[in-house]
């Protein structure tokens, strides 16, 4: 995966490859080539390419992983104070509280805000079992909820539901 020091290394060739294209677009309009108006757009071009390439360089990519975390799917998101991830019906109790912990750290960002009075996010985790053929029921295994002012949050609140566990399809041996 790439890193911000990769992006920033990108920045400075993109930021280089700009020069030229504008020196040469200033070159073309000095002696009238019949290219001039496709440099002034390269450079433009060149030059919304090297911004991008700066911001990726000043923000961090990284997923959080945690171990014994499961893979799960974002679901629902209000884009404010509330997400639900499904995951797969062969889970734990601490496959879920890991999972919770990465979907918390992953869903961070300072763009959430709470409703009034709410400043948490509240991440639920769920499953979908089918307890006979045309039905589909969603058993929501636990919840996580964390702070939207701070991104090192020491005191999330998590909950697992141990009475659902025992609706999940047993695993075969």
């Amino acid at each position: 995966m790439l890193t911000t020091a990769d992006f920033l290394q990108y920045t400075q060739w993109s930021g280089i490859a700009t020069l030229v294209f504008a020196a040469l677009a200033i070159l073309a309009f000095l002696f009238k080539w019949g290219i001039r108006f496709r440099l002034v757009g390269t450079t433009g071009f060149m030059l919304v390419l090297t911004a991008g390439l700066f911001a990726l360089s000043l923000v961090p990519l990284s997923r959080t992983v945690i171990p014994g975390a499961v893979r799960y799917t974002l679901v629902y998101d209000n884009g404010s104070n509330q997400a639900v991830i499904a995951t797969s019906p062969q889970i734990t109790p601490s496959q879920v509280e890991a999972t919770l912990l990465q979907a918390a750290s992953n869903l961070y960002s300072f763009g959430r805000s709470g409703r009034q009075g709410d400043d948490k996010l509240t991440i639920r985790a769920r499953t979908i079992i089918h307890p006979e053929p045309g039905l589909s029921i969603p058993v929501y295994l636990g919840e996580v909820k964390r702070s939207l002012a701070s991104r090192e949050d020491n005191s999330m609140a998590i909950e697992i539901y141990p009475d659902k566990f025992a609706q999940l399809p047993k695993a075969d041996a």
